[in-house]
């Protein structure tokens, strides 16, 4: 299910590498200690120089230059949050609240259409945007896990924290993205407790609609013999995928009943949905919901759906977009105003900080 569309991304000023954060299983829990320092240490950590905020285009304050250069063209900066040559992110804007982007299977930078407009009216409310590459991204999903992309999110909220100042973020999953903010949130890692509010666009199932694939039966078969014979993280036959390499564990996780990317199928009972999602419930959440999604087979009853998602989630926020595709892009504006206003009303609630 690859969605990124062939467009660029430019930064108006590199910027110089910074020292990765360790991993918290590389570094013994010391990035621990770098958070929960005191609100007066956080504060008085200087902010970069206002000369390479304005080259990046984005200084709070300025108006005359924003996020977005010209179509397909974002202006900000690129940088380094983990030790992968592959953990980087972009950000827009110089603010300290983060709306973090997190794409589905197949994305990477740029993922849908409705970035564009949404750094703009973000930059608006003084919110910056972070697009986020993770070990998964583009191809590298097959090979990756929804374990992998959360400590490889916790990473870059670390990152936010230590080195940018940040004083919270909103999670915003799209599509299998959306996979990735719950399992995130499950986790209860330190880092989380930045997290204000979580927006799930296009939470749809991955096995529901690959089901609909004559293949896959024979191929879910495949796996859990290979799992089952300790070769989980073997890769499976290239027409079990011809996407991109995968390995019998994740195939089976996104495939298979009640595997671990299983979170938002129309056959599980209100009890499964709970016991996957239930945790969100103490987090501000926002369902948005395509109505005319092309990812969900025809047999599902989409707004029964999304009202037990929302039920599930403890009483999310839910937002239907008739005729919307997956990635909205035939419903740009109405992506953005739901997702601006959510943010103007959520994002400063429900703050739990990490320093006190």
């Amino acid at each position: 299910m690859n969605r990124s569309p062939s467009s660029s991304l430019s930064s108006s000023s590199p910027s110089a590498p910074v020292s990765a954060p360790a991993s918290a299983s590389a570094a013994g829990g010391s990035w621990f200690s770098g958070i929960v320092r005191s609100r007066s240490d956080k504060n008085s950590a200087p902010r970069p120089p206002a000369a390479a905020a304005s080259s990046a285009g984005t200084t709070t304050g300025d108006s005359s230059v924003g996020p977005v250069a010209k179509k397909n063209q974002f202006r900000g900066v690129l940088f380094r949050y983990g030790p992968k040559p592959s953990q980087v992110a972009f950000r827009t804007g110089d603010y300290k609240q983060q709306v973090i982007f997190i794409g589905g299977l197949g994305d990477g930078f740029m993922a849908t259409e409705y970035l564009e407009p949404l750094a703009t009216a973000l930059d608006h409310e003084h919110w910056s945007l972070v697009q986020i590459l993770l070990s998964s991204s583009y191809t590298g999903y097959g090979i990756s896990s929804l374990e992998q992309d959360a400590m490889e999110l916790d990473q870059l909220i670390n990152y936010l924290i230590n080195k940018e100042n940040s004083d919270g973020v909103v999670l915003l999953g799209h599509s299998t993205g959306c996979q990735d903010i719950v399992y995130y949130m499950r986790t209860n890692a330190a880092c989380s407790r930045a997290v204000r509010a979580a927006i799930l666009q296009a939470p749809v199932s991955d096995r529901e609609f690959l089901a609909t694939l004559p293949e896959t039966a024979a191929m879910i078969d495949l796996a859990s013999k290979m799992i089952g014979e300790g070769k989980g993280s073997e890769l499976m036959p290239r027409n079990a995928n011809p996407d991109a390499p995968i390995t019998a564990y994740r195939y089976h996780s996104l495939c298979a009943y009640m595997g671990d990317d299983d979170m938002f199928s129309s056959d599980l009972t209100d009890d499964q949905l709970r016991m996957r999602l239930g945790h969100m419930s103490s987090t501000p959440c926002q369902v948005i919901f395509s109505m005319g999604d092309e990812f969900v087979p025809d047999y599902v009853d989409k707004k029964a759906l999304v009202e037990r998602l929302c039920r599930a989630l403890g009483g999310a926020e839910k937002v239907e977009i008739e005729h919307g595709n997956h990635s909205l892009s035939n419903r740009v504006g109405e992506a953005v105003d739901a997702i601006v206003n959510f943010v103007r009303r959520e994002g400063p609630k429900g703050w739990d900080d990490p320093w006190s």
